[in-house]
Parts: C-alpha cells; structure tokens; sequence
C-alpha cells in the first residue's frame, strides 16, 4: 500500500506556526500587552518582571533577552508585553529577512535610546551578519565598510543601547558566541489546560462570541498545550457556530465542528495520526530512525523535530531512545480508538 505523504495532506489546523499573513494580524489583535493580561508562563514573568523592575529603577536598558521553545507559545507576544511594561518602542524583524551587513546597520542605527529589536528565528540570521551583531549586543558599536577595492575602508558607528530580545525554536544551531551575549535566557513551556481554556474565553470575550464554559473546556484539552492552535481552533468553531446554529458555542457545537476537522480528544489531527500508524504499521515497538521516519511520511526531518514531536513527546507517545523513535504502549492503544469523540 502507498504511504500517504503528511506534506499533501490539507493544511494543518493544529499546526504551532501562523500559516499566512493574515493569520499573523488575526493573532496580534489577541495578543496581551501587559504582564496582567498574559496568562501562563508564571516562572518567566515572575523572572522578567524583577529584570525589567531592575533595569526601570536603574534608569537602565534591559540586558539582551533569548526567549526559545517550540512555536506558537507566545515568544512574540512576550516580546510586544516586554516592551511596553518597559514604554520602549518595539522594531521586529526575522533572521530570514536581513540578507546582509548593510540591512543590520540600516536597523540598528535607525533605533533609539532603550528600543527593543526583537529578531524572530534569530538562529537562521547568516554567519556574517552574526558576527557584525557581536559588536552591536556586546559594545553598542558597529564597523561598516565604505567603498570597494583599494580606497574601501572600514567606518566604527557609535549605537544608541538598545536591546536585543531573540526568538527560537533551536537554540542548538545558534553559533555559541552569540548565544553567550544574551543575559537572558528563558524556555517557554507548553501551557497547562487551566491556562489554555483561560485563554480561549479570553479571546471569545475579544472575537465578541458567546461561548459556553464547557465548550472551552473541550478547546482547551484539544489545543494541544498551544495558545496559537487553541485560539485557531476557536474561530473555526465560531464560524461553524455561525453557520448551523445561533453563534453560541456550546459542547455539541463544538464536537460536531471538530468532528468536521477530524481533531480527536487528545488535539490528534489525521497528519500526526498518519505518521504514528506508518511507524507502527512498519516497525511495531522497534525503534526507528529519524531520517527512515521522514523517508517513510515523505516530510522533512526538521518538521518532524520541531512541528510534530515536541507534542507527541510531550504526550508519552513518542519516546526518543539512542536507536531512534518509538512508538509507546500508550500511542498503540490510542490509535485502536476512534478517532475522535461525538
């Protein structure tokens, strides 16, 4: 039998990353601005609020803050909530997006005193461009080069203190140097259900729908541990409250919507299904190896690291072992129920 491809499978509605620019500004409308309205991450806020207390009462600028963990747990959000408890301005940008030394000193010597760069997928910024941050993060300078051949040479610019506040889902494939120049560095967890549900009403109360206590119980437990997909999963709901029925979201409604979507009860949607019973179906309790899993699904070895296992290990159904992945007790007996519950 051909093995289905996870890659051609429809988009992911429990995927942790935002799928599309639009997606991104339906997220930033939810987002809290403040330490008050963030809910979870207790440890991390307790930690930045005393560092941020520190720095006010010092009249000083925050130490360089690395904020990692898997995506859709509110790295950015944190970053927005960091700078307005400190009223800096806030300047974002991606790894991806600096191509060269001449797009960093643009930025950087377009900033303010005590502004905040916040560099999401900081561990994809290429080499060169890293090392022309070392100067920047350690010394508040920067060395550009005017010219070309011969008559080229090298200019020092003073920098306004600011600071950097980086995001990442590997904090492995950051090169050491720049990793050691964060003051800061904090993992974000996955949430608790408490939390998750506290969010889901939270963000029905800013959607301006109606939703029953119940009903976010069940969003909660299905989201994955994740505010992105708990907050994504909302809407659809929503819009299939709004389409057959009244708008109200309560338990049948939302069953019947994630039904449609194929999300069992433990925020299982058919790709991570797929993957589980491939492994299974080829190698039972064997343990198997990373590359020979994406051989198998078809998908990259880095999707399966950073968008599929961190959940499933998180859950008991993956287990990583020196000869590879497993697929646990646990995992086999859930993949022999239904699907998901009516």
């Amino acid at each position: 039998m051909p093995v289905q491809r996870i890659d051609e499978a429809p988009e992911r509605i429990v995927a942790p990353t935002a799928r599309n620019i639009a997606e991104e500004r339906d997220e930033a409308s939810l987002r809290p601005q403040k330490f008050a309205d963030f809910i979870g991450q207790a440890r991390l806020k307790r930690n930045l609020k005393l560092a941020i207390d520190a720095a006010k009462k010092r009249g000083d600028t925050l130490d360089h803050i690395l904020l990692y963990g898997p995506p859709g747990l509110g790295k950015t959000t944190m970053a927005g909530v960091i700078a307005n408890e400190m009223g800096s301005g806030l300047r974002v940008t991606a790894g991806p997006a600096i191509e060269r030394a001449g797009d960093l000193a643009s930025i950087l010597t377009n900033l303010n005193e005590g502004d905040i760069l916040f560099i999401d997928e900081i561990h994809r910024l290429p080499r060169a461009i890293e090392e022309v941050l070392y100067s920047a993060m350690e010394d508040y300078k920067i060395d550009i080069v005017i010219g070309k051949g011969p008559a080229a040479r090298s200019v020092r610019l003073d920098l306004p203190h600011f600071t950097v506040i980086g995001a990442t889902t590997r904090t492995g494939s950051l090169a050491a140097p720049l990793r050691d120049r964060f003051g800061h560095l904090y993992r974000l967890e996955f949430y608790e259900p408490q939390d998750i549900e506290k969010i889901v009403v939270r963000a029905a109360k800013l959607l301006q729908s109606k939703i029953d206590s119940g009903a976010a119980e069940i969003l909660a437990t299905r989201a994955r541990l994740t505010p992105r997909i708990a907050n994504r999963l909302l809407k659809r709901v929503r819009d299939f409250a709004d389409v057959n029925g009244d708008g109200f979201i309560d338990p049948p409604t939302t069953h019947e919507a994630l039904k449609m979507m194929e999300i069992d009860e433990l925020g299982l949607d058919p790709a991570d299904r797929l993957l589980l019973t491939t492994i299974v179906e080829n190698y039972g309790e064997r343990a198997v190896g990373l590359n020979t899993i994406a051989a198998l699904t078809g998908d990259e070895t880095a999707t399966i690291e950073d968008f599929y296992e961190p959940y499933l290990m998180q859950i008991g159904f993956i287990e990583r072992t020196p000869r590879g992945r497993v697929v646990t007790k646990k995992a086999r007996q859930h993949l022999d129920k239904p699907s998901f519950k009516t």
